[in-house]
């Protein structure tokens, strides 16, 4: 790929230069860039578009607007969808069947038919269009349990092959449809500049090329080739996401800004999308982040202008989960907005009635145009009846849903061991000490050894991969299970232990490190450096060398990471990027047959470029100052003898921190520390996540708002119609306060969207009787009386209360009938001079 330079914008980006300058600079070229027309291949039909005309000329506004809704599973019921007759619903990440997380094969049909005859049920809504389902099938049909799950995207990239991309297409589509799921939101075709971001496992390469070139094969793997088997049998509707720049937000932040100007934009961040929309996909995603500060669920250029009429996209757009609230002018619960700048389909998971009810309102109202609604739900029938809903039947009838053997069938399973075979990266071999003869003596240790959570990483099972064991993972093989397997058969000795004892000392050690699960939003990282704090990794490979074992690293990673000392530290060094369920496809690589031969040689190459340096956060092909530690499109085979010399370990001087401040919420949740949400009638609620609900499911509602970043702050909604509930920032395990803050102050932001009753208090630093503070909210009018974002200091020195036991809360705030939000939490001796220093009067 040639350089691409952006001379203007890198002025932009200097402090010299103010953000008005930066605007004009990017306006201007915005307004030079052309797109290319892309759709060449799909045309419409006249009789489906007929079709189509009579099906709109019989629908009212509330029929067309409820096509345009998807809720979610967790929230929705049959009831609901025979009362609306929605177009769409989804399952989460965390979301399955009954709530039953391992739930089979029949469970998730059994689903399908409920919603689907329900959709038809036109006893209430009047009308009888069947429903579809769509899913985040990531990396194989991800969230069920018992499927194959395939190396994810960024192991694919490194294979370079197209044929196997359509080939793990298709199989994914047939284990969809075994479930009666008609839509898959894959494949994601992000181009990724910034390896902090948490989504970098989910993007092919940093390279556009590549990018462009698989996302089509996918495509068409999903869909079926358009003239042939084109949304036929088990093909199944695609989802190319996230239109449009997520790989390029600013510091690698999940939802967050992008900057660079459109041709930028269109040649780097788009490619992708020009192959997805020529090979016919039926769905485009649109993106969280913002494109110059302008949140792309509401930019009509580029969904409408850009998307649609230049491109020739002819499908539908869907929303991100709640993506629309971020839209200025929007909320939860109504977004005119995101649907006049181009959005078709909304998912709203918990909000769907209320947004419902107002998008018709505002229909009604004109504040969005009939045309404009027409225009969506035109979009969305054409790709549904492009796959044959009407004619289908429900999903337990349909001829693809008779093979429930497709869940985890292993022929898709040894379409996944091959293509972890072929995404393995061979960065160094000194001394040609692989591959290992199986006969030997092998010592197998590291966390990541006997983890399938870890080699399956994020999108597996649940949304983030955290709460998953080897049993949750049917049929799935370890890495060490598959070596174990290939071990005894050649006669040779194998043992397990991921400290790395050893009672007779082992010919080699295979050691699998690497990064815990992680997906969107929690997986973005401030440094490229792999166990910055623990070393845990270093320590045992450093301890095997020691003792002169040969050290084999398997390294396990969503992105590349700054491993200088674990690769000083090892003899062999592999990247095995996140490959799945098929652990048996490394040693299939690794292993020699009982003969003393490769069975298979190392044919992956980087497809995103490694560093060498600690802080090259920003480190991609075609970049002016490129100096990468392992190039783009490197990768060992067995035929290579290159000794790797010592590399540097010095890393760039942590930024100091300051001694006189304890962060406790900023961004997200310090060690140790829940949000808990209490009612008066059930178990309290505690979760570290971005939203929740009391246990009674409405007396205290937290969702994430933004305040600097995507979702760094929390609002907390306690309706006025219910009983008093309790809001508490908690320590899971409760904690001293340090002496050294006993006359500090608590600084917080906050901001008052609905006053509380008269009596409502914020208490501070609280045990399980008495609060080292509490200060009544009828004294903070004043200060919070406009809505807007206030940062509080709050002395804790006021003697208040005695709190020498331990602390169970930060903060606590019981009450009825208020709204706020807060962000920001720290414990600090030296609050931000902007903040409004509260007395002890307060």
């Amino acid at each position: 790929m040639s350089k691409i330079k952006h001379p203007k914008l890198l002025l932009c980006l200097l402090p010299v230069f103010g953000m008005f300058n930066c605007q004009n600079v990017l306006s201007a070229d915005n307004q030079q860039v052309n797109w290319p027309y892309v759709n060449t291949q799909l045309k419409r039909d006249p009789g489906v578009e007929k079709q189509i005309d009579k099906l709109l000329e019989t629908m009212t506004i509330e029929q067309k607007v409820a096509q345009m809704i998807q809720p979610e599973i967790g929230y929705l019921t049959v009831e609901q969808m025979k009362k609306y007759g929605f177009g769409s619903y989804l399952n989460g990440g965390n979301t399955a069947p009954y709530g039953n997380k391992r739930a089979d094969q029949a469970t998730w049909l059994k689903y399908a038919d409920e919603m689907y005859l329900a959709s038809m049920d036109s006893t209430i809504d009047g009308i009888a269009i069947p429903t579809v389902w769509g899913t985040d099938a990531m990396h194989g049909h991800s969230n069920v349990y018992g499927a194959t799950l395939f190396p994810h995207n960024i192991g694919l990239g490194a294979a370079r092959d197209g044929d196997l991309i359509k080939r793990i297409g298709q199989a994914t589509a047939k284990e969809v449809s075994a479930t009666g799921i008609e839509w898959s939101f894959a494949p994601t075709v992000a181009v990724v500049r910034d390896d902090r971001w948490g989504r970098t496992y989910e993007s092919y390469s940093e390279d556009p090329d590549l990018v462009k070139y698989y996302a089509g094969n996918m495509v068409t793997g999903i869909q079926g080739d358009i003239g042939a088997d084109f949304l036929k049998g088990s093909n199944r509707i695609a989802t190319a996401k996230h239109f449009v720049g997520d790989g390029g937000t600013e510091r690698g932040i999940d939802r967050g800004n992008t900057l660079i100007d459109e041709k930028g934009l269109r040649d780097i961040h788009s490619p992708g999308y020009f192959s997805a929309i020529n090979e016919g996909v039926q769905s485009v995603m649109a993106s969280f982040n913002s494109w110059n500060g302008k949140r792309v669920h509401g930019d009509k250029h580029l969904l409408t202008d850009v998307l649609k009429n230049q491109l020739g996209f002819d499908g539908f757009v869907v929303s991100d989960w709640n993506a629309h609230k971020f839209v200025e002018g929007c909320d939860l619960e109504q977004c005119a907005q995101a649907i006049n700048a181009g959005v078709d389909v909304i998912m709203v998971p918990e909000h769907f009635e209320a947004f419902y009810h107002n998008t018709v309102e505002q229909v009604k109202a004109g504040v969005i145009p009939q045309s404009r609604i027409d225009d969506a739900v035109r979009r969305f029938l054409r790709a549904k009846i492009r796959w044959g809903v009407f004619t289908k039947g429900k999903p337990s009838s349909r001829p693809e849903s008779q093979y429930p053997q497709w869940l985890g069938a292993p022929e898709h399973r040894e379409l996944a061991r091959e293509a972890v075979r072929k995404s393995l990266v061979l960065l160094k071999n000194n001394n040609n000490l692989l591959p290992i003869n199986p006969a030997s003596h092998i010592l197998v240790a590291g966390k990541g050894a006997n983890a399938i959570n870890m080699q399956a990483g994020g999108w597996s099972v649940s949304w983030q991969g955290t709460d998953n064991t080897n049993s949750d993972f049917l049929n799935a093989t370890s890495i060490f299970s598959g070596l174990q397997s290939s071990v005894l058969k050649a006669g040779g000795e194998i043992s397990l232990s991921e400290s790395g004892e050893y009672k007779t000392k082992p010919d080699v050690a295979i050691v699998v490190i690497g990064e815990e699960p992680y997906a969107e939003w929690f997986g973005d990282i401030e440094r490229l450096e792999f166990q910055p704090e623990t070393k845990q990794a270093l320590k045992l490979l450093r301890k095997l060398k020691a003792d002169n074992i040969p050290v084999v690293t398997v390294f396990l990673s969503g992105r590349p990471l700054w491993v200088n000392k674990e690769l000083n530290a090892s003899d062999a060094f592999v990247a095995a990027w996140l490959p799945g369920s098929e652990g048996q496809g490394v040693a299939d690589v690794l292993l020699t047959d009982q003969q003393g031969n490769a069975q298979f040689d190392f044919v992956g190459k980087l497809s995103f470029s490694w560093p060498k340096y600690d802080e090259q956060f920003n480190l991609n092909r075609g970049d002016a100052n490129y100096d990468p530690l392992f190039a783009y499109g490197y990768g060992l085979t067995y035929q290579d003898s290159i000794n790797m010399s010592a590399l540097s370990e010095k890393t760039t001087p942590r930024k100091n921190v300051k001694s006189n401040a304890q962060p406790l919420f900023v961004r997200s949740l310090a060690k140790n520390l829940t949000w808990k949400l209490t009612d008066s009638t059930t178990a309290h609620v505690l979760t570290t996540g971005s939203s929740a609900t009391s246990g009674d499911k409405k007396s205290l509602l937290m969702q994430s708002v933004n305040l600097s970043y995507q979702e760094d702050a929390r609002q907390f909604s306690w309706p006025s119609q219910f009983a008093n509930a309790t809001l508490s920032l908690s320590y899971l395990k409760p904690e001293l306060l340090d002496s050294k803050f006993n006359n500090a102050y608590l600084e917080l932001k906050l901001r008052l969207d609905k006053a509380p009753e008269q009596d409502t208090k914020l208490q501070l630093m609280c045990n399980e009787s008495n609060c080292l503070r509490s200060i009544k909210f009828s004294s903070l009018n004043k200060v919070m009386s406009d809505k807007r974002w206030h940062t509080l200091a709050i002395p804790l020195n006021c003697n208040d209360g005695d709190v020498s036991a331990e602390i169970t809360d930060v903060l606590r705030i019981t009450s009825r009938n208020l709204r706020l939000a807060i962000a920001d939490v720290t414990l600090t001796k030296k609050p931000d001079n902007n903040a409004s220093k509260l007395s002890c009067a307060n």
